[in-house]
């Protein structure tokens, strides 16, 4: 199967979608898929050289001055490899997709990583839509999908290829007790709950230290906010890391406290690496948290409550061992295997249902190309 995946950049800066979408990649193109990936580029590119993914330079971006560059480069790309499949992970790539071309001989799946947006109902233009989570394809069927197009995979990231060969970073020797998040530094992560949250149980746990591992537009709102809390001294603002696994690794308890969350990926590597989790109930959490079995599920912006819940696993070492063995359970469920499993099905369903016999035609020509002296 031809399979050409869209997104705006393959930059290692810590976003989950393209981390997703790498991971499919490789993934497929070690099955024995024809893959490509087009985007701006960036340093993922050489990971998908590896894996025989061959990177494409295609900038999308809605801003007029660029259509067409981009709509002329995507038409000569598509009618150069002819994919099957085209997979577009953000929404330029999916309406261009959709529109660039007007008779397609590939099929469209888009796949709603941040229902959320405004612009996630455009992503309804796939021939298939998958969301992430059943709370994303919920989401989806409410603007107006019909259930008939909609899947649902959700995301994981044991088995990357991202870390595949990849020796473990030194520990970093964290301060313990030691409460940790791994997001993006956006109001929407909850960030500012959390200061909140840990200046008020620092009263009673004065060796805790938070570790806030990301980086984004807020953060400067956030070390602000640190230092009028009075705990600026005990909250490290790390940056963004590229393999995070060794903090995770020392992480006494690790909190994402979104307020809105489609899937929370770094929920799954925090199960890998072994932590006690608290996490907000909303979107796709308690999902990726097998409903609360996995990790203490708390209100959204209660920074009460998610201290209450964080000073509960920091008192009792045995309800912090029973919540970690938990949170390791069923950890197949989140392999990349199996979402690249999940996917080639919904591809193949996805052309079959509109174009029958194609893959099946494409087989006998290439079978017939490789006889032919």
């Amino acid at each position: 199967m031809k399979i050409l995946h869209l997104a705006n950049h393959a930059r290692n800066i810590g976003n989950g979608i393209v981390n997703v979408m790498v991971d499919l990649a490789c993934t497929q193109a070690a099955a024995g898929h024809e893959v490509m990936v087009a985007s701006s580029g960036g340093e993922f590119e050489v990971l998908l050289a590896r894996y025989g993914v061959r990177h494409v330079f295609l900038p999308q971006s809605p801003r007029p001055s660029r259509v067409p560059a981009m709509l002329l480069g995507f038409r000569r790309l598509v009618a150069q490899s002819d994919p099957d499949i085209i997979h577009a992970h953000m929404m330029t790539g999916a309406l261009i997709a959709r529109c660039a071309v007007l008779q397609r001989r590939y099929r469209l799946v888009t796949t709603v990583h941040n229902e959320f947006q405004r612009s996630a109902l455009l992503m309804g233009v796939g021939d298939r839509v998958v969301g992430v989570t059943r709370a994303v394809a919920a989401s989806m069927a409410q603007r107006g999908v019909p259930a008939q197009r909609l899947s649902v995979v959700r995301n994981g990231t044991i088995g990357t290829p991202r870390f595949a060969d990849t020796p473990l970073p030194a520990a970093p020797g964290l301060q313990r007790p030691s409460i940790a998040t791994l997001a993006g530094m956006y109001r929407r992560k909850g960030i500012q709950d959390l200061l909140h949250a840990f200046a008020h149980l620092r009263g009673g746990r004065p060796g805790a230290t938070l570790y806030l591992i990301g980086d984004g537009p807020d953060r400067a709102e956030m070390e602000s906010l640190a230092g009028e809390l009075g705990i600026a001294q005990h909250v490290h603002f790390t940056g963004f890391i590229a393999d995070p696994r060794p903090y995770l690794a020392e992480t006494d308890v690790f909190v994402l406290a979104s307020h809105a969350e489609p899937a929370g990926l770094v929920l799954c590597e925090a199960r890998e690496a072994g932590c006690a989790i608290v996490a907000t109930r909303v979107g796709g959490i308690p999902e990726m948290l097998d409903d609360g079995e996995a990790g203490l599920l708390v209100p959204p912006a209660s920074p009460l409550a998610l201290a209450d819940a964080i000073d509960m696993l920091l008192a009792d070492e045995s309800a912090r061992a029973t919540l970690t063995a938990r949170a390791q359970r069923h950890l197949d469920t989140f392999s990349v295997q199996r979402i690249c499993d999940a996917y080639l099905s919904i591809y193949e369903q996805t052309i079959e249902a509109v174009l029958p016999g194609r893959l099946a035609q494409k087989a006998v020509r290439g079978i017939h190309n490789t006889t032919t002296p």
